[in-house]
This record gives C-alpha cells, sequence and structure tokens, in this order.
C-alpha cells in the first residue's frame, strides 16, 4: 500500500486488506521510512505535527501482541486533545479503538545530545495523565511490529489531562523517577474495575521510556527531534481495552498524580 492508500484507510476508518509485513522485505527500517512518507503527506494537506506517542514499553504485554521493544510515530493537532480530568472524544472513524492510561509529558526545550535523565528532566515543562486511544487498521487486532509501525504506531486520539509543571511533583531526576516508578494506576469503565497497572511496567518508569524514545528517535534517518511545545505520551501502565461510543472511562493514578475520565461519542 502507498502513503496515500494508508491516509485512505485511516481517514475511512476501515481495515487493511492485507499485512505489510507479508512482504518479507518490509522491516522496521522500511515502515518507519513509509510513516514518515504519511506524515509528509498529513502535512501537506495541513494537520500539524504535536508531538510524538511511544507504544509497546509495556513489557507485560508484549507476548500478548506478539510486539517486543517499543515504537514511535507522531501526535496531530487533529488528534489531540485537553481536559481539567474530565473529557469528551469522538471515536468517529477509527478502526477497532482500544483505550490506554499513560502519563505525558510536555516538552519546554529539546533535549541534548546523548541526554542523561538529569538533563532529561531539565528539558520537561509539565507532566499529565492521559489516555491514548489506539487503533489497528488489521483485523483482531493481528499483526507484526512493521505493520504497527506503518499504521501510525497505532495512534488514533490522545486526551491529556490537568498539566502540573514539573517541579511541583519532584525537584530531580532520581526523584521523579522512583516516584513513577512505584505509583500505579486503575482503569474503570463507569463503576467496575477493569485492569490496575503501575509506572515500572513502562520500562521502568515514564521517565526512562522518553529517555528511551529520545535515543530511539534521533536514531531513525529522516525523522525529525523534540520541540519546546511538544507532547509525549510514554505508554500504557496496563493492558489496551476495547471502546464504544457511549461508554465512560476513568483512571485512578496513585497520588501526587491526578486522576483522568472520558466519555466516548459517535
Amino acid at each position: 500500500m502507498t502513503p496515500q492508500t494508508l491516509i485512505d484507510h485511516l481517514d475511512q476508518g476501515s481495515l487493511w486488506p492485507a499485512p505489510l509485513s507479508a512482504d518479507a522485505t518490509f522491516d522496521l527500517e522500511a515502515a518507519y521510512a513509509r510513516q514518515l512518507d504519511v506524515r509528509q503527506l498529513r502535512v501537506a494537506r495541513g494537520e500539524q505535527p504535536r508531538g510524538f506517542k511511544v507504544g509497546f514499553t509495556n513489557r507485560t504485554i508484549w507476548p500478548r501482541y506478539n510486539v517486543f521493544a517499543p515504537i514511535w510515530g507522531t501526535v496531530w493537532d487533529t488528534t489531540l486533545s485537553f481536559c481539567e480530568g474530565e473529557g469528551t472524544v469522538s471515536l468517529a472513524r477509527t478502526c477497532q479503538p482500544r483505550l490506554e492510561p499513560e502519563i505525558v509529558f510536555g516538552m519546554r526545550a529539546t533535549p541534548a545530545r546523548c541526554a542523561t535523565l538529569d538533563q532529561l528532566f531539565d528539558a520537561i515543562e509539565w507532566m499529565a495523565p492521559g489516555f491514548e486511544i489506539v487503533q489497528s487498521h488489521l483485523a483482531d487486532w493481528k499483526f507484526l511490529p512493521a505493520d504497527t509501525v506503518a499504521d501510525g504506531a497505532l495512534h488514533a486520539r490522545l486526551l491529556v489531562g490537568q498539566r502540573t509543571p514539573l517541579r511541583e511533583l519532584a525537584d530531580s531526576a532520581s526523584a521523579l523517577d522512583v516516584q513513577l516508578s512505584s505509583a500505579t494506576a486503575s482503569l474503570r469503565q463507569g463503576d467496575q474495575t477493569v485492569d490496575q497497572g503501575q509506572g515500572a511496567n513502562v520500562l521502568d518508569s515514564p521517565l526512562r521510556a522518553l529517555l528511551h524514545f529520545v535515543n530511539t528517535l534521533r536514531a531513525c534517518p529522516g525523522a525529525p527531534d523534540l520541540h519546546a511545545g511538544d507532547v509525549v505520551t510514554t505508554g500504557t501502565w496496563t493492558d489496551a481495552w476495547p471502546v464504544q461510543p457511549g461508554q465512560t472511562w476513568s483512571a485512578d493514578f496513585s497520588a501526587p498524580l491526578n486522576s483522568l475520565s472520558v466519555r466516548f461519542t459517535d
């Protein structure tokens, strides 16, 4: 499938006819090149990149999806929204959508080259709870890693909750790392708890997931760098759960993180 064909399926919320990985030569390098081609087409039609999503950082779900390393993709002005704790997200033209509770960072500067955790901490402006709505254009979420990358890293929507300046939560990278690693989250649909997770699931902590992403992004030929104002969502703390219009979901993160809820519409 060409980059334009991939955009057509994205716009229509329709399944691909076959996995791109059916071609044995279509590897991760080719998949990122295809993803960046799609990015150029989306920019050309007026969409604006607003940051990145990092996926498959939760090691506990790798065997379930047959993906054993993180991936990344672009977050867009057309897919990103903010709220102060309760938000509404449309599922229109999504394909087999699922929900993931995550931690989102807002950047105040481009991280230093070969950044340490301390230097990365200095480049972050704020942190917030988030819900990423992910999707797969292959039936039943059956894919290989290269398919997920070409499929925009499975990104569909991102709802960002209450943003808190980073230095109100921790005064150093090491303090934040420990705090996030030990934090927990409870995911609920309505009044029913459906899953629980913790920050340590995400490459040991969301801060370390962010550092891994920065290094991976810079190693990808043709990829843009992080910039001030970018948002980065760092991967789900639980499994990804199917969602549909009319449902309300909530994530209760342990203190000092904030909770977040979302109502889904058509």
